[in-house]
């Protein structure tokens, strides 16, 4: 019996041969590793740009009648991407959901080997060997102190337990909120725009700062631009992401 990220079980009569993501990083994972089982993903699954697949909407609002209508084997989704709702309308449909917990590198690469080796049949894919040497070792001493901007009006940052927050760790940075009580808190500019924050991280997703839109708000604290796909997501995008965001943050 399968088990996904969470225990429930998923019960599959085969190996699966049609899968549908629900999760950016998965569909980007799952096209890099057996593109041929991919057969529906949402509109905001971006790599590979080439992705030649059924669309289904969005993360939050999957058209479930149009994943049913492709009659896929699993549908793979994530505890926080994903609503828990349309979870189990899928499973009353009878449709197998494999849901992924993602908060930390280590837990990323962990569950998506168990997805694709376990779940999926799949041998370890070299690109998930090569991410794991990338991101091995202790979290070092933090050297900058940092936050990271997810969107502005009202200006929102990443908080404590996210998988971002520990990739700022393992990049060396100590993230200003990761103690909030929230994974995401709403602050002001001023809490953002002070003397004892090094650098403000702007990446271009979930909201999409550029060189005209964010910088010009800080007066005294220097930003970096960054790719959003580099600092949020979990799958083939981890392997080369260390230098970039390194040499991008300084």
């Amino acid at each position: 019996m399968l088990v996904d990220d969470l225990g429930y079980a998923v019960e599959l009569d085969r190996a699966p041969r049609r899968v549908v993501s629900l999760v950016p990083s998965i569909t980007e994972a799952i096209a890099a590793t057996c593109p041929d089982l991919l057969v529906g993903a949402t509109d905001w699954c971006t790599h590979p740009g080439d992705l030649a697949v059924q669309r289904v909407r969005g993360t939050k609002n999957p058209d479930r009648a149009a994943i049913a209508a492709l009659e896929p084997d699993l549908v793979v989704a994530n505890k926080e991407e994903n609503r828990e709702l349309d979870v189990r309308r899928l499973r009353e449909g009878g449709i197998p959901v494999w849901v992924t917990d993602i908060e930390t590198v280590p837990g990323a690469l962990a569950s998506l080997e168990r997805l694709l080796v376990v779940g999926l049949g799949q041998d370890r894919p070299a690109w998930l060997e090569e991410a794991a040497r990338e991101w091995a070792g202790p979290v070092p001493a933090p050297t900058a102190r940092v936050a990271v901007a997810i969107w502005r009006d009202p200006w929102m940052v990443v908080g404590r337990s996210t998988f971002t927050g520990d990739v700022v760790a393992r990049l060396g940075w100590h993230n200003v909120f990761g103690g909030s009580a929230e994974r995401y808190p709403h602050v002001g500019l001023e809490q953002l725009d002070r003397d004892d924050v090094d650098v403000v991280i702007l990446p271009d997703e979930p909201y999409v700062f550029t060189p005209t839109d964010g910088p010009e708000a800080f007066s005294r604290t220097r930003t970096a631009l960054v790719s959003g796909r580099l600092l949020t997501w979990y799958g083939p995008s981890l392997v080369g992401a260390r230098a970039v965001l390194g040499a991008a943050v300084g």
